[in-house]
């Protein structure tokens, strides 16, 4: 049995790979940063290098 450990952000326009035991929680749903988790309200990017998410 192969326990998975990381997966991608649930933002869509993120490709960041998030560890499921840090990531941070909404909605039952794992995602990188406060900003994608929160719907990116002030409009800003996850902020992580590489990454051109902005919501």
């Amino acid at each position: 049995m192969t326990t998975v450990t990381q997966m991608k952000c649930a933002c869509p326009s993120c490709v960041c790979i998030v560890d499921i035991a840090s990531a941070i929680k909404h909605d039952g749903k794992n995602y990188c940063s406060d900003a994608c988790a929160n719907g990116h309200q002030q409009g800003s990017g996850c902020g992580h290098e590489g990454c051109g998410c902005d919501g």
